[in-house]
């Protein structure tokens, strides 16, 4: 997600007694779900250890369903491992910047590797990291044992070894070109990795490989540059108004592994299909509101003033668009969840056609506050505890109560809201399967 001024919801939510099954209604009609469960506050400053909550995923514990850890990166602050209460497992701080005036680890996208092969034949589930900060690709075993047991599950596997993903320099790492968004994806050639580059169109396939003393490494594969400039129906050219100098750049990503179709969310654009390979022709399947609209720049307050909009763009999700995930149903059956950040929604569309279902908003239930500005997110549809029909873990961008520093200054707060499925289906009369599909399968 760019920094950009953050415009507050006009609509009130109407309450409704009952259930977490009837949810509260927006004015706009969107349906409103509550968090069960919430993270620790992260702090963005010195204090806080710059940690900024950014995108999620959830690891299943092959046995014990109920010890399954939340992963979650945090920029500057590195990675967090989470039970299914919310408690902090295990921080794991980024690495230090290389040099004096070198960009430190910048821990920014998560997504899991489940049995990888190690070079001494052990076999492993990994977390995977997007370094944005280093350019890099880090990988963390997930040990089941230290999980059930309430301990640190996460230990570095990187090997030290590995290269940068898009530069070939470190002065060239410094201008922040660099790993952004991330999906994991495995078939029968192998396990992979695809790498979003920030301020850039490009997506990179990278394919992972296990080096020596038990260590994990990767190499290109090949990349991918989507769009930067699109053809509207009245013959002009449009291209997204950005700050001098970046492209439309993708960060939200996801791998619907039965049928080897990356989605990748190009924020200011819409959503991608492709394959997942990337060969072949992309497919842009929804566009945001904003698609087509024009805007100006204005370099003193690092802001585009939009124009008049032509009416070309989508009728559901809101710029910028970000976390994509799927909840997986059997024979192919499921969804694609994508948070819009404009209007702090969720849109649901058909696994297999990719046709709109609905949206729903996070909001305050259960003594915590809602979801906005949401970058990742994640849901399965196995059983985890308490939330035995799924998990919906989501960022929440502007969490609350706000905290200020000793200065008076407002500390900038995030931090992940849990959400049972069983409320999203509820809300959408979306289907609920929790026997057709398993991560591990």
């Amino acid at each position: 997600m760019r920094s950009r001024t953050r415009l507050c919801l006009a609509a009130l939510a109407l309450c409704l007694t009952g259930s977490a099954l009837a949810p509260a209604a927006l004015a706009d009609g969107i349906p409103t779900v509550k968090p069960r469960v919430e993270t620790p506050d992260l702090f963005d400053d010195d204090a806080g250890g710059n940690a900024n909550g950014d995108d999620p995923a959830i690891w299943v514990h092959p046995t014990r369903s109920g010890r399954s850890v939340v992963m979650a990166t945090a920029k500057e602050g590195g990675l967090y491992a989470y039970d299914l209460d919310g408690r902090r497992l295990q921080h794991v701080p980024a690495p230090a910047a290389p040099g004096e005036d070198d960009e430190p680890g910048r821990f920014n996208n998560v997504d899991l590797v489940y049995g990888l092969r190690l070079s001494n034949g052990v076999r492993t589930d990994l977390a995977v990291v997007s370094d944005r900060g280093r350019d890099q690709i880090r990988f963390y075993a997930v040990d089941e044992d230290g999980a059930e047991g309430g301990r640190a599950p996460l230990t570095d596997l990187t090997d030290p070894a590995v290269p940068f993903v898009f530069n070939t320099g470190q002065e060239q790492v410094n201008d922040a070109r660099t790993a952004y968004g991330l999906a994991t994806w495995q078939d029968g050639t192998g396990t992979y990795v695809l790498v979003s580059q920030r301020h850039r169109t490009r997506v990179a396939l990278l394919r992972l490989t296990a080096t020596a003393h038990g260590k994990v490494g990767y190499r290109l594969v090949r990349t991918l540059d989507l769009p930067g400039s699109f053809r509207l129906p009245n013959r002009t050219t449009w291209t997204p108004c950005l700050e001098p100098g970046e492209l439309p750049q993708v960060e939200g990503m996801v791998v619907d592994g039965e049928r080897d179709v990356l989605y990748a969310a190009q924020e200011d654009v819409g959503i991608w299909r492709m394959r997942a390979d990337l060969t072949g022709t992309p497919k842009l399947v929804d566009k945001v509101r904003e698609y087509g609209r024009p805007g100006v720049y204005d370099p003193e307050t690092e802001e585009c003033a939009p124009g008049a909009d032509p009416g070309y763009g989508g009728r559901h999700l809101s710029a910028d668009a970000e976390g994509l995930t799927i909840y997986h149903g059997d024979g192919g059956d499921g969804y694609l969840l994508a948070s819009g950040q404009g209007d702090n929604t969720f849109t649901v569309y058909d696994r297999k056609g990719n046709d709109y279902v609905g949206q729903f908003r996070i909001g305050a239930g259960h003594g915590l506050d809602g979801v906005e500005h949401s970058d990742g997110s994640m849901v399965v549809s196995v059983p985890l505890g308490r939330f035995d029909k799924g998990l919906l873990v989501a960022h929440d961008g502007e969490n609350t109560p706000g905290a200020v520093d000793e200065d008076g200054e407002a500390r900038e707060n995030t931090n992940f809201k849990f959400v049972g499925w069983g409320d999203v289906a509820g809300a959408l009369d979306l289907d609920v399967d929790t026997d057709g599909w398993n991560p591990r399968d």
